[in-house]
């Protein structure tokens, strides 16, 4: 086993770089030709690769360090031979018709220009990533007008010409040559001065970096494009390119990650693989939403959610505190959850509570189950709550109507919509027409969508198009709730289980029966001394159920 020093190779033309990311640490085994480190200068960022395959021993560089050609990067104790010789010099050639510092304006040229892919190196089929020019802006001599990438190194393509842009030739995710035309300018322009004395006066080697080893071209073709490429700001942005190397864009793009939306957490804001794993982990546990996800989320009338500036939701390690069990929820409670939260938030809700007086009620409803025992038809209190908020939505018909925009749409028709627990959660079938219905009738359909709610076999035509809706406790308990409105409905009942108590009748105090009402409004549309009404002439139905015939 030989310990073995591996170097940055000869990365062009200019004397030091920064180190931007660590791509492996002590401990770990790395491959020939395996990216050590990304470094950038101002103009292009590119990884380095190792030229020796072994263990990483000692590692010899830091974030933030500044290294060049020689620097050792790290120390590996190779398995084998030594690093491989140095690949021949690139063979001479022209130095590369790149878009340089202009040192002197060339004749001007006129009409149709055409813009070509310049020499970014040997190799072929670089991937346009990103667009940065649209057909009618106008170029700038060496502006930059795309962003190709290769799977080591991301640069910047700039324009030879100005101009007014006419014809785009490429688009992202085509792959581009040397050569390859990309736009075509209109105007009378200056053609670029060629390059710049001191990199026209190097051999074409200085620029194609001979002493890279051959495993490594995207190497050359980083340092070409620094060559190349305008100047950019590190640790920025590009027209929207995320700040990150060419491997954790392959990763994001692997994992289907929107890189725009990930936070950087590594130098400058660079964003690291573990800055995508993180955001993964945060969107898949619900912590954190895509903005794909939050445009497809459906926004209450007056503003979407993401105008409210809520702060992130708490990450919590439960288990450190104590032994827990982790369960999925349900598909009914993910869906149910998301409108209840988006009706929560979005609706100025107001809750009123009363008290109904239900003793002859429910008297008349134990009497007629007697008489309709044979039938099979049981009815419950909710089947005569659902008649007598059909009169109290016919009297106050705001009660029964929805936003559009800036106007309320009053509906001619009665459905009504109760929540029903079921053991994959809460569901609210719809009984249509209950204005057209008799109590028993009712009844009926009731406990047959029950029953399909708890067998988890309502259809979505079941539960749509309610326009008031009941939610009832029945006999569990409690006084009084807040129940959430179910957008687009603008009012809600709440039902807790009816006590005995004594009430003042004037003379002494007797026993009623009692049903505690308490009924959310929307207070865009309704207004207290409206609800107040409802409220106190539903309990007058309930209290003389003659009333419903008024």
């Amino acid at each position: 086993m030989a310990l073995v020093e591996v170097q940055v190779p000869d990365i062009g033309d200019f004397d030091e770089v920064t180190v931007i990311e660590l791509m492996v640490k002590v401990g770990d085994t790395v491959k020939a030709e395996q990216s050590l480190i990304t470094v950038e200068s101002d103009k292009a960022s590119m990884e380095i690769p190792s030229s020796t395959a072994g263990i990483v021993k000692e590692m010899r560089v830091a974030l933030g360090d500044k290294v060049k050609q020689g620097s050792i990067v790290l120390v590996v104790e190779a398995a084998g031979a030594a690093a491989a010789p140095a690949a021949a010099p690139v063979a001479a050639a022209a130095p590369a018709p790149v878009a340089a510092p202009v040192a002197a304006a060339a004749p001007a040229a006129s009409g149709p220009l055409q813009v070509h892919v310049p020499n970014i190196g040997d190799f072929k089929d670089v991937v346009v990533i990103e667009v940065m020019v649209k057909p009618g802006d106008t170029i700038k001599v060496e502006q930059s007008l795309i962003t190709v990438e290769s799977d080591k190194a991301s640069m910047e393509i700039p324009s030879s010409h100005a101009g007014v842009l006419k014809e785009l030739k490429v688009k992202v995710g085509d792959t581009v040559n040397i050569g390859d035309l990309l736009a075509i300018l209109e105007g009378t322009v200056a053609v670029a001065a060629p390059v710049a004395a001191a990199v026209a006066a190097a051999p074409a080697a200085s620029v194609a970096v001979a002493s890279v080893p051959a495993a490594a071209p995207a190497t050359v073709a980083a340092v070409v494009a620094a060559v190349t490429a305008p100047a950019h700001t590190p640790g920025g942005t590009t027209l929207g390119l995320p700040h990150a190397s060419p491997s954790v864009r392959k990763f994001a793009r692997e994992l289907g990650v929107p890189l725009a939306e990930v936070k950087g957490s590594g130098l400058k804001g660079r964003i690291t693989e573990a800055d995508v794993q993180a955001f993964t982990q945060a969107v898949m546990s619900g912590a954190a939403q895509t903005k794909a996800q939050a445009a497809k989320a459906p926004a209450a009338s007056g503003g979407g959610g993401s105008e409210l500036g809520l702060i992130p939701w708490p990450k919590v390690d439960f288990a450190k505190f104590g032994p827990i069990e982790r369960k999925e929820m349900g598909r009914i409670k993910k869906i149910s959850g998301a409108n209840l939260l988006r009706n929560a938030i979005m609706i100025p809700a107001v809750t009123n509570h009363d008290d109904a007086d239900i003793t002859d009620l429910e008297a008349f409803r134990v009497s007629t189950n007697k008489e309709n025992e044979k039938s099979g038809v049981k009815v419950t209190m909710l089947a005569f709550l659902i008649k007598a908020c059909v009169a109290a939505l016919k009297k106050y018909p705001e009660f029964n109507s929805s936003l559009d925009g800036d106007a309320i749409v009053y509906k001619n028709y009665w459905h009504i919509g109760f929540a029903a627990d079921t053991p994959n959660g809460l569901m609210v079938p719809v009984i249509r027409d209950c204005d057209k219905k008799g109590v028993l009738q009712i009844s009926q359909e009731m406990g047959e969508l029950a029953k399909k709610a708890r067998d988890g076999k309502l259809s979505p035509a079941e539960m749509s198009g309610a326009t008031f809706t009941i939610s009832s406790l029945g006999g569990i308990g409690g006084k009084y709730f807040t129940p959430i409105i179910n957008a687009p409905e603008v009012a809600i009942l709440g039902v807790c289980k009816s006590t005995m108590e004594p009430v003042w009748d004037g003379k002494q105090f007797v026993p009623r029966l009692m049903l505690p009402l308490s009924l959310t409004w929307d207070h865009r549309v309704i207004d207290g001394a409206a609800a107040a009404r409802f409220n106190a002439f539903l309990g007058q139905i309930l209290s003389d159920f003659r009333r419903v015939l008024l």
